[in-house]
């Protein structure tokens, strides 16, 4: 088990958890990961993939991710 002591988490979050958090299908969260936007940890073996995301590397994403305000006046 991780413990993050600045943020207070403890664990690592689940494709399913972060899925549901930022309110998207896994499958997209898998895509994410698969093309690099995303970290994660892969734990699984014999080619079955278990990954899960840090809540460092979610926020990162999020904030990666985040619209930025048309300059055009």
């Amino acid at each position: 088990m991780r413990c993050n002591y600045m943020s207070g988490d403890i664990r690592d979050l689940t494709v399913e958890q972060v899925a549901e958090e930022l309110q998207v299908n896994p499958r997209s969260v898998y895509k994410w990961i698969q093309i690099g936007e995303l970290l994660a940890m892969d734990l699984g073996s014999g080619g079955k993939h278990t990954y899960r995301i840090s809540r460092a590397d979610l926020d990162a994403f999020k904030q990666a991710r985040k619209t930025k305000p048309d300059k055009e006046n």
